[in-house]
């Protein structure tokens, strides 16, 4: 793959147009916004993922240079990131919209308002404007009355703006269960999305932005895995730019550690996606065909004990592409134990089968050898 991208484009001229260097002078870009659905904010299209975040200083260079939106959640961290989001915020609260998430193991009102008093505190303001129901994987919570309940009582009190929801797993279903509420209840969707992404999660997205829902993008890198098959070409400005093409998504929030993380990410507003872009993606894609999931779920009903394949693939992710063991672990651990990859063991032959060709049964051993 690129053998044939250097025969067409010549090799220098690759890595001239994608490379990004941090030691050669930079310049901020103007902000580029558009509008996250009907709550009517006007955010930044490359906003910030806080996840992996370790310090403050990276969050408020961001906010100092623009960026406006940033996503947290009472889980990362085991609560650290709330607070990390909170220094940055100092002084800098009224130019910058805050969305976190609400535990997923939080089902029953008194724990709902406990985790928002919570984050309030953790974030040091006194309201939330996005609060979000974390790692749905299916329409049930969707309609659930005692968490609407819960998020109107919040929002008669202040504490929080607007509703949204995330998804990693049956995103799809998902999304189609908020364009189908008849009150059209949630106000955003933080969704799982890239150029690996399957065709039902695009035209999802569609869907819910035309029925006026905000669309937020994570996992936007397809991992960011480190591979050789691209010389010294990065294809983190490349994978932004496809997503941001997607005019129905409003944002993109990629996870940035770093100020070398946060100055390629955030160059890219203003960026048109090119032809060279398209390359990339198509050589980055090859190198990590063997082990990149989709994170689709169309294994699961194969699996004859319902091991949470999807899920225990990202957790995977989360060791070999974004190197961080606790949040690998601290996701781990939220799997039922019968639906572990432990429950891989009562088997012999896997007769779980990835529609994108994953070898399951050698995954389902790695997470062994990580996560148990």
């Amino acid at each position: 793959m690129i053998g044939s991208t250097s025969a067409l484009l010549g090799w220098e001229g690759i890595a001239g147009a994608a490379r990004f260097s941090d030691t050669e002078p930079f310049v901020f870009p103007k902000p580029v916004y558009r509008t996250l659905g009907r709550t009517g904010l006007k955010i930044t299209v490359v906003s910030f993922g806080a996840m992996l975040t370790p310090e403050p200083e990276v969050i408020a260079m961001a906010f100092d240079h623009g960026v406006n939106y940033v996503d947290t959640a009472r889980s990362y961290m085991s609560g650290r990131n709330e607070e990390i989001v909170g220094k940055a915020l100092k002084g800098r609260r009224n130019k910058v919209y805050v969305a976190t998430k609400i535990r997923s193991s939080s089902r029953k009102k008194e724990a709902m308002f406990r985790n928002v008093e919570e984050s309030l505190q953790a974030l040091g303001t006194d309201h939330i404007d996005v609060i979000q129901l974390h790692g749905l994987d299916g329409r049930d919570r969707v309609f659930s009355p005692e968490t609407r309940e819960a998020l109107v009582r919040l929002k008669e009190q202040g504490k929080v703006r607007f509703f949204g929801v995330t998804t990693h797993t049956n995103q799809a279903e998902v999304l189609n269960a908020l364009v189908d509420d008849p009150e059209r209840f949630f106000d955003t969707a933080l969704v799982a999305y890239n150029f690996k992404s399957d065709a039902d999660v695009k035209e999802a997205i569609a869907r819910a932005a035309q029925a006026k829902i905000g669309i937020v993008a994570m996992k936007t890198q397809a991992g960011g895995y480190k591979t050789d098959a691209l010389g010294p070409i990065s294809p983190h400005q490349a994978a932004l730019k496809w997503v941001l093409k997607d005019r129905n998504v409003t944002a993109a929030i990629p996870g940035m550690r770093d100020t070398e993380e946060f100055r390629e990410d955030i160059a890219v507003m203003g960026m048109r996606f090119k032809y060279v872009d398209g390359l990339i993606l198509k050589g980055y894609g090859a190198a990590i065909q063997p082990y990149y999931c989709h994170l689709c779920g169309k294994c699961e009903p194969s699996c004859p004990v319902g091991v949470e394949i999807s899920t225990i693939n990202r957790c995977l992710m989360y060791v070999e592409a974004y190197g961080s063991l606790e949040l690998a672990r601290s996701t781990y651990r939220k799997i039922p134990s019968t639906r572990s990859a432990s429950s891989c063991l009562d088997c012999g032959d896997c007769l779980a089968r990835c529609v994108n060709g994953l070898d399951i049964r050698l995954k389902m051993q790695r997470a062994r050898k990580y996560l148990v």
